[in-house]
């Protein structure tokens, strides 16, 4: 599966429990996150960058806004097991 393909299914998968923009508050980045789910994280967060077509955009959004989606990778990552 290609990148793209894979970024679209992660983002599609985290609509159900992404952060809405006026009730979400970020994690604190180090609380408890396993490096699965920080990267689950980011990848969603990078599906959900403003501009996806330029990758260095959506990694700098995803490295600005990952803790927001920590939840999201959560409930995709335990609904897998």
């Amino acid at each position: 599966m290609d990148t793209s393909r894979r970024l679209l299914l992660a983002g599609l998968a985290g609509l159900a429990v992404a952060p809405t923009a006026a009730g979400a508050a970020p994690l604190a980045a180090a609380d408890g996150v396993t490096v699965a789910e920080e990267r689950f994280a980011r990848t969603i967060a990078a599906a959900h960058a403003p501009d996806v077509t330029c990758a260095r955009q959506s990694e700098r959004y995803a490295d600005a806004h990952w803790p927001e989606y920590v939840v999201a990778a959560r409930a995709v990552l335990d609904a897998r097991v």
